[in-house]
């Protein structure tokens, strides 16, 4: 098994992460994928990677020119200098043969003249990383699987006998299968991209085999901006175990304190769960004011209104505090579910926890959270790994979720995550002489005793309160309370 330390590192963060520092030297890698999914710039950046540490690079082409190479790197703000990109595809005079407007026809084309001009570029140049584009145009010009096969082979062994680590890319778009393609690759790295029903495209890489060595696998989450792919890892909560004792974390409202028992424990998370406008926000917010003001980060990552709401509706219930990532300061994200993956956004809350040391995260919420998934099955599962691994970091997580309805017993709940939080704090509107009021109660916390009570919650100008308990009314959680005969509400 290859050591970290000598590994190929590939110059993309994420994708080195998951094979656990890189590739391995010497090798031989297919990197498969639809047109448009990421394989050129994926290879450009492993080009790059070699001559910022000093390795010549070679890109051999046999798809895009020169200048189209150079065009797309460009828009990522890279310069090919340094880099040599040999073209292996037909030029004018094959146009002019053919008179039409095919550049390449494999049938007249013979495989043995494009592998002699492989061979000679790499004799040349001698570099330690190749890149090879594409099969496609290979496999068309072998006409055959055993010709085919017996082309790479010879390949293959051709570039480790140069000291080579090659990179081939395949687009899949010709005939045949790639099976055998892969069982003579070291490592086989497959790039997807889908087009989910409303919002921008998703793009996912998985590792389907990698020879002598562990990697992370099933599907991460990718994009390509400008400067390349970054790739999320897929978050495993089990790498991060740790072993920390529980604490509360106090809110700064008294009662509210006592509601929960000293407060929801650091490592655990907490749900926060009613119909809109009932309270959990600004709830929730509170949390996140509470650890800034003790010198701690908070993290609030919103889903379901601008930032600039939230930040507005804050001050009017009297929680100031200082923006920015630092200690005593609270980072507000907006996160737009149309724009980001389930795996970016757990990277997003990574950072915010390993880079910006937050203790508090608040998700509002995961009503946003649910349509942020490509496929509704998989969101208890990764729901699951990231509070897992949020509790490893000893976090205090607070979840807000949105219910159907607003009084009576029609509230419905747009998915049942209630057994993943650790406490569960339950928002309502109750009916009273006419007024609509809001009341809080605890109904589950695992870490400890909490109040089995009824209170009223009250917001304004002057902050958050909580009433004393409701002891006599019955029936508050139903939305229509009743008063027993001869009693009188305080």
């Amino acid at each position: 098994m290859a050591d970290s330390a000598t590994r190929s590192r590939t110059g993309i963060e994420g994708l080195d992460d998951i094979l656990h520092g890189g590739f391995i030297p010497n090798r031989l890698y297919l990197i498969a994928g639809d047109p448009g999914s990421g394989k050129t710039t994926l290879a450009l950046q492993y080009l790059l990677e070699g001559r910022r540490r000093g390795e010549r690079g070679l890109y051999l082409t046999l798809s895009e020119t020169k200048e189209e190479l150079s065009a797309g790197a460009a828009s990522h703000g890279w310069d090919l200098e340094g880099i040599e990109i040999v073209e292996l595809m037909s030029k004018e005079e094959a146009l002019e043969r053919e008179n039409n407007l095919t550049m390449f026809n494999p049938s007249e084309v013979e495989l043995s003249e494009t592998t002699k001009f492989v061979l000679d570029a790499v004799t040349r140049s001698n570099p330690t990383r190749v890149v090879f584009d594409s099969l496609s145009e290979m496999r068309l010009l072998a006409q055959s699987s055993l010709r085919y096969r017996r082309q790479i082979l010879a390949l293959k062994q051709f570039f480790i006998g140069r000291q080579c680590t090659v990179l081939l890319l395949d687009d899949g778009t010709s005939e045949g299968s790639d099976m055998q393609l892969q069982s003579i690759a070291h490592g086989v790295i497959e790039l997807a991209q889908t087009a989910p029903g409303y919002g921008a495209e998703r793009r996912r890489m998985r590792v389907v085999k990698f020879r002598g060595t562990q990697f992370r696998g099933g599907h991460h989450d990718f994009v390509i901006a400008r400067g390349g792919l970054r790739i999320f890892p897929r978050l495993v909560s089990a790498e991060h175990r740790s072993d920390r004792a529980l604490s509360p974390v106090p809110s700064g409202i008294g009662a509210l304190d006592a509601l929960l028992g000293g407060g929801p424990d650091r490592g655990t998370s907490t749900l926060f769960i009613g119909p809109a406008g009932s309270g959990k926000s600004t709830m929730a917010l509170q949390y996140a004011v509470s650890a800034a003001r003790r010198g701690e980060h908070a993290a609030v990552f919103a889903f379901d209104e601008r930032a600039q709401t939230l930040l507005a509706r804050s001050k009017a219930v009297g929680q100031t505090f200082t923006e920015g990532r630092g200690a005593g300061e609270v980072s507000v994200r907006q996160v737009d579910p149309t724009e980001r993956s389930p795996g970016e956004f757990a990277h997003m809350v990574r950072e915010a926890v390993e880079q910006d040391h937050a203790t508090v995260v608040v998700i509002d919420s995961l009503n946003g959270y649910l349509n942020a998934m490509l496929e509704e099955r998989f969101l208890t599962a990764q729901l699951h790994e990231l509070l897992a691994y949020l509790g490893e970091r000893g976090v205090c997580t607070i979840l807000v979720v949105a219910q159907h309805g607003t009084i009576g017993g029609n509230i419905q709940t747009p998915i049942d995550t209630s057994y993943l939080a650790d406490a569960v704090v339950l928002f309502r509107f109750f009916e009273y002489r006419g007024q609509v009021k809001r009341a809080i109660s605890v109904i589950k916390k695992r870490s400890g005793a909490h109040e089995d009570t009824i209170r009223e919650l009250k917001t304004g100008p002057e902050g958050i309160s909580l009433s004393e308990p409701l002891r006599e009314f019955h029936g508050v959680l139903s939305g229509v309370p009743v008063l027993p005969a001869g009693g009188a509400p305080r």
